[in-house]
């Protein structure tokens, strides 16, 4: 996930968000110490990287444990390269030691 420079939440402008209980206490389970807004601030600064082709890569290459070969359903961007993955584009997902599955172009890999 997107992590920027902290500013200071003196120079932040205060804005009001409705959220499900439920869903406050499962951002409040995932975000530990770091707290949860500044979770939602990460998430929301990663979102607006993707859709602004700002775009930086999350991952290195010795963070994926396996891959197995997909096809892409939805316009995707490869974790490793920033490189954009179009639908029905040929792809790989890749396992990380976290265990999530992440995006990734076909040639990322290629060493």
């Amino acid at each position: 996930m997107y992590t920027m420079n902290r500013t200071a939440t003196t120079e932040m402008e205060v804005t009001s968000i409705r959220l499900e209980r439920d869903l406050k206490d499962r951002l409040k389970d995932l975000a530990g110490n770091q707290g949860y807004q500044a979770l939602i601030r990460d998430v929301l600064w990663n979102y607006v990287q993707q859709k602004s082709g700002d775009y930086q890569p999350q991952l290195s290459p010795e963070e994926i444990r396996a891959s197995v070969e997909a096809t892409a359903q939805t316009e995707e961007r490869c974790v490793l390269t920033g490189k954009l993955i179009r639908p029905q584009e040929r792809m790989l997902l890749g396992l990380t030691k976290s265990g999530e599955m992440v995006p990734l172009s076909v040639e990322s890999l290629a060493r």
